[in-house]
């Protein structure tokens, strides 16, 4: 298991929560156990929010449930749970020292609407930060056994980026990337909440992972034939903005270092959509270059050779560009706002962040950069974002 001071580093670089990050550390491992499990590692695909965050794209939103899909020929009961993730535990146990007693393990079993087993499950733990009393902190397991699966699962790799990252890594049965963002779009029109808002609109922007909307609408239209409701539409979104901006804080503050204003996202939907139907297609930045030697740089920022506070500055300035937010940075105690949008390194192992400022091309030494604020100042794209990286 790692250590107080990881769990702390690693939330002073994301801005987060302590407890966040320990969470999505446990996460990590309880995956890990599921997926070696005899029993539910070839029968469970993972999706969700949190499939998307540790299986696809690194710069998301964290979350805090596990969902999966159930591929099963008879009824999964409370007794064959607790004794699966009873084992789980010993195993991880086994490997790292978090605990999960199983006194503090619980499933609901239940019938979904359609008359079909559901689950939700508690699974209670002690990880690095975690209390030493009873209320112990836990994570939810949502288990589903008749959703319309369109398209096969595939083996995904999981994002665990700590130090005590299992040899050969985390692999788990999952969505496809298209399949996982469908439901996402679904999950949007039938029950309209603030998070999902943002997760599509923040996916429909990453156009490195942006899959054909030919494929996304296939995906869509028979998971809503299944589901028994219509295909979404835009007017049925805008009609509950009201909802959608009463809830933006509450749901998405603690999740986020910075919360961007809705009015951007609201705004970009009606984009989302035209190109959802087949109406347009998105433009096609072009990337922005350096000099002769420099080449773009994507993934963690953990994996750089720089400080904790550089990592920090740069975590931030991911965030923004993906959340198409101006940054003020101090450099060499001078301010000034940018529009960010590329790390590049050259031959000579110096980090350079490139963006815009006062309509101008510059570039900016990372090492020489003092501190970075996220501003509530949203930019339209001029170059294609480089600064989000997807987990191969």
């Amino acid at each position: 298991m790692i250590g107080k001071q990881e769990v702390i580093n690693a939330a002073t670089i994301l801005k987060l929560n302590p407890h966040i990050v320990e969470k999505d550390y446990v996460l990590g491992w309880l995956l890990w156990g599921i997926a070696n499990h005899e029993s539910l590692g070839g029968q469970w695909i993972f999706k969700g929010g949190t499939c998307i965050k540790k299986c696809f794209l690194d710069l998301y939103r964290f979350s805090e449930d596990l969902d999966f899909t159930l591929i099963v020929d008879k009824p999964i009961s409370e007794d064959f749970l607790k004794q699966a993730f009873s084992e789980i535990g010993e195993s991880i146990y086994d490997q790292t020292g978090i605990e999960f007693p199983t006194g503090n393990q619980s499933f609901d079993i239940y019938l979904n609407p359609r008359g079909n087993m559901s689950c939700e499950g508690k699974i209670g733990y002690r990880g690095p930060i975690s209390p030493t009393g009873k209320n112990m902190p836990r994570i939810r397991i949502d288990l589903t056994a008749d959703e319309c699966v369109v398209l096969p699962p595939i083996r995904s790799s999981v994002s665990h980026p700590y130090s005590d990252s299992p040899k050969g890594g985390i692999n788990i049965q999952t969505y496809t990337y298209e399949e996982v963002y469908g439901e996402k779009i679904r999950a949007l029109t039938e029950r309209t909440r603030p998070r999902d808002l943002y997760d599509v609109v923040n996916l429909y922007r990453n156009e490195h992972a942006r899959p054909a909307a030919s494929v996304l609408r296939d995906v869509i239209r028979q998971k809503c034939e299944y589901k028994g409701i219509e295909f979404p539409c835009l007017a049925d979104i805008e009609r509950r903005r009201i909802e959608l901006e009463g809830g933006w804080d509450s749901m998405l503050t603690h999740q986020l270092p910075v919360l961007p204003p809705i009015d951007g996202f609201l705004a970009e939907l009606r984009t989302f959509f035209a190109w959802l139907e087949g109406n347009i297609e998105p433009p096609s930045l072009p990337p922005l270059t350096g000099l002769e030697g420099e080449h773009v740089l994507r993934g963690s920022v953990f994996q750089l050779p720089v400080s904790t506070q550089t990592q920090a500055n740069l975590e931030s300035i991911r965030f923004a560009a993906s959340n198409h937010l101006c940054v003020d940075l101090t450099i060499d105690n001078s301010a000034r706002r940018i529009e960010p949008y590329s790390l590049l390194g050259g031959k000579d192992g110096v980090l350079l962040l490139y963006g815009l400022s006062e309509n101008r091309l510059r570039s900016y030494p990372v090492n020489n950069i003092q501190t970075v604020e996220i501003t509530n100042q949203a930019f339209l794209p001029s170059y294609r974002i480089d600064l989000m990286s997807i987990i191969e």
